[in-house]
């Protein structure tokens, strides 16, 4: 059996998504995302959102619950892959969501849509691909958000035109999140 997460608020709020079994993917705890959603509420509703290394996909759900239009959902992993499908099975939000399964950077040498009011970078923390991160920030809409969970103190990614406006620490985990200038 699975472990699961739980969805802390909104419309989805108490319910679970599962997780897949092993080490391979570490979902941000309960009390990380809470304390990164109640920073960042006002900015959910109505957003599309990118969920880089998606993993569970418990980040891209937390925002469709808390009123985001859109999140896509990017997993190289397959058994990940297969649990996101479950997980929006289970929340019925095919319509609101898109799987892509790929490697984020593969991915974002290629990606010629829509740029995205809010990114969610959560890569491993083995392998944390600040390259990636810096080409993921050009896909912000101005003034956009873009949030990168990191280990400790490492050094922050840079990019022209991208400035830092919150950095704090949980334990292990630093949230960095950086806007987009107009």
């Amino acid at each position: 059996m699975s472990p699961y997460l739980r969805i802390i608020a909104g419309q989805y709020g108490g319910r679970t998504i599962a997780a897949p079994d092993g080490r391979k993917t570490h979902p941000m705890s309960e009390r990380v995302r809470n304390a990164l959603f109640n920073s960042i509420g006002t900015e959910i509703q109505g957003a599309t959102v990118l969920d880089a290394f998606a993993g569970t996909g418990a980040i891209g759900f937390e925002a469709l619950s808390r009123g985001a239009e859109h999140v896509t959902f990017i997993e190289r992993d397959r058994i990940a892959q297969k649990v996101l499908d479950e997980n929006i099975t289970t929340l019925g939000v095919h319509d609101q969501s898109k799987l892509i399964r790929a490697s984020v950077s593969a991915w974002v040498g290629t990606y010629d849509g829509p740029q995205f009011d809010i990114i969610f970078v959560d890569p491993p923390y083995h392998d944390v691909q600040f390259s990636t991160a810096i080409l993921l920030m050009g896909l912000l809409k101005p003034s956009a958000l873009m949030v990168l969970s990191h280990p400790g103190r490492s050094e922050c990614p840079t990019r022209p035109g991208v400035v830092v406006v919150d950095n704090r620490s949980y334990g292990d985990a630093t949230l960095t999140l950086f806007r987009r200038e107009k």
